[in-house]
């Protein structure tokens, strides 16, 4: 597996802008893209302890998926509903080491190297 992982969707133009700076830092790149391969429980789970940050954070709340009665604040159930519903992850998401970024706009990348 590759140091550098990206939770991508290539149709989203700030995940393909993500994946292109990082391809001028990174030679071997792991490109997971969710919607076609799905997101567990266990990676959701995994990505909010990267993120330091609750599941609710990186849902996105405007697509037509997200459900507004849902108890998003219970991490379970909100991470059980973005493994049945990708589309409502935030995108894109980098994971470098053991630290992760949501890359909105897709400079904050360089947050996770230390290149403010």
């Amino acid at each position: 597996m590759s140091e550098i992982t990206i939770y991508h969707n290539p149709r989203c133009s700030k995940s393909r802008k993500a994946l292109e700076i990082l391809n001028t830092k990174f030679s071997d790149i792991t490109v997971k893209e969710y919607l076609k391969e799905g997101i567990s429980c266990e990676e959701v789970i995994g990505l909010s302890r990267l993120l330091d940050a609750p599941v609710s954070s990186f849902v996105r709340t405007k697509e037509a998926d997200y459900n507004k009665n849902l108890d998003w604040d219970n991490e379970s159930i909100a991470a059980l509903e973005l493994s049945k519903h990708p589309i409502l992850l935030e995108r894109p998401i980098v994971v470098f080491q053991n630290k992760a970024v949501v890359a909105r706009p897709p400079e904050k990348i360089k947050t996770l190297f230390g290149d403010n």
